[in-house]
């Protein structure tokens, strides 16, 4: 399965649109916003890429109400805190944005999720820590390079691409 990864859009739709044509023409079958969404505008990108959507809040998705009201209507599968992804082996990916870090070490010690991803940094990882694979895309806001990753469950691969 080849997963998008994103987060860190900020409300720089036009970006994240960028972002997912790419993913997507690389073969993501689902997309997954870490965070940090930022407007109304990347729900509805999100939703246009015609794959399965999931998205977190982050920390400066302040505003959550007109968010979630938003994926409800565009069919993107929204959370507060977490989102739990459906991987074809039966298994989950989990994304959080990871201003919360508690959460992120306590899902990281779970060992319950093969893959756990987080935003909030801005700093691209692709590492493992035990038997979980923490992936974070860096960030389509505010990073040098803007970057996103594509992940390769058959093969346990991250690539990373840049410049949106």
């Amino acid at each position: 399965m080849r997963i998008g990864i994103v987060s860190d859009s900020h409300g720089k739709w036009k970006s994240l649109a960028r972002a997912l044509v790419a993913l997507t023409g690389e073969g993501a079958e689902t997309i997954v916003h870490c965070g940090d969404i930022g407007n109304v505008e990347c729900l509805l990108a999100l939703a246009r890429a015609e794959v399965p959507t999931w998205a977190v809040a982050g920390n400066m998705d302040r505003n959550v109400r007109p968010l979630a009201d938003a994926a409800v209507e565009a069919g993107v599968r929204f959370h507060h805190d977490t989102v739990e992804v459906p991987l074809s082996d039966g298994r989950f990916l989990v994304a959080i944005h990871g201003h919360r870090e508690w959460l992120l070490v306590k899902l990281l010690a779970s060992g319950q999720f093969p893959y756990v991803c987080h935003g909030h940094t801005h700093v691209r990882r692709d590492e493992h820590i035990g038997p979980v694979h923490v992936i974070n895309p860096g960030a389509l806001c505010h990073a040098h390079p803007r970057s996103v990753a594509l992940l390769d469950t058959e093969t346990d691969q991250v690539t990373f691409m840049c410049d949106f």
